[in-house]
């Protein structure tokens, strides 16, 4: 019997791909596993993206960050921009972006196996992005028109949802109440000869006026706004070089 939290468009997906063993699949849901691992892709702007548990799930948020993280490109000069994915994952936000636009990516990410599923899911989408195993921090930032990061930014002991105990924990939680990431990354864009035109952040819906701070004290000539997602929750932040 489907569970009454699961949508009927999953359970259908759900009972075509496993017939045999439908009660393992309840067992699981009930644990809270994430039915986006055991459907095993999803839908994110018009691409689809393989997921499991070496990477996280996207999530609408990070979406919308990538739809607007386009128009902002296409409505500035910048023509074919080279662009870095900090913290890559499953590869979403790059593919997105070299799907969408006249650009070249490079997918940064410290795990492994993420890479391999963000190079599967790159093949999978028909598009050519330079994925490289990597310390977001210990990138070099030189060269990159576009900056973009959704980093993990849940504080330590933040309580989650159930599900995400399934999901890589390092790309959830930072330290400095979940402000580590934008913080170090900040600092390395202060210190580059010549500034990027765009770095956008997913951030913590708490997160906003932190962030500004940190930005303004690192970059105080750069043009910094906060947009909210689509329910309305202080979601991004853009910081802008002429």
């Amino acid at each position: 019997m489907k569970p009454d939290f699961i949508t009927e468009i999953d359970w259908q997906i759900l009972k075509a791909k496993y017939p045999n063993n439908l009660e393992e699949v309840i067992n699981k849901l009930n644990q809270h596993y994430p039915v986006q691992y055991l459907i095993g892709d999803v839908e994110f702007l018009n691409t689809k993206i393989l997921v499991d548990e070496r990477v996280l799930i996207p999530r609408f948020e990070t979406e919308y960050l990538v739809d607007i993280l386009i128009k902002k490109i296409q409505n500035s000069s910048l023509k074919n921009p080279k662009i870095v994915d900090l913290g890559t994952g499953s590869g979403c936000i790059a593919i997105a972006l070299k799907k969408n636009l006249n650009c070249s990516v490079t997918g940064v990410d410290i795990s492994e196996s993420a890479i391999e599923l963000a190079k599967l899911n790159a093949e999978k989408n028909h598009v050519e992005i330079n994925f490289k195993i990597n310390d977001m921090l210990k990138e070099n930032y030189e060269g990159y028109d576009v900056i973009v990061s959704n980093p993990p930014y849940v504080k330590e002991r933040e309580e989650v949802g159930a599900e995400t105990k399934f999901e890589p924990q390092n790309a959830l939680f930072a330290k400095n109440d979940g402000l580590f990431f934008y913080e170090e990354i900040l600092k390395k864009v202060s210190e580059l000869s010549i500034k990027p035109k765009i770095v956008a952040f997913e951030i913590g819906m708490t997160q906003k006026e932190d962030i500004i701070s940190l930005a303004s004290k690192y970059i105080p000539s750069a043009k910094i706004t906060a947009k909210k997602d689509l329910t309305n929750r202080d979601r991004y932040i853009f910081i802008e070089f002429e």
